[in-house]
């Protein structure tokens, strides 16, 4: 028996629930927010990431 025990939020505008264990900054490009959209979870993320910048995906943010 496994156990999934990262902190989940829905996210509205995305259509996705995502893991909040994570930073604002990593979720957007995860999600490809566009940028200046208000984010919903504001405040709901951890300020450091457990991951290191060579293991952040590299995709483009959609505009």
């Amino acid at each position: 028996m496994s156990f999934f025990d990262s902190p989940i939020s829905r996210c509205e505008p995305a259509h996705a629930l995502v893991l909040t264990d994570q930073t604002k900054g990593e979720c957007m490009i995860e999600h490809g927010c566009p940028r200046g959209r208000q984010c919903p979870l504001d405040g709901c993320f951890a300020r450091i990431s457990g991951l290191s910048e060579s293991e952040i995906p590299k995709k483009a943010v959609k505009h």
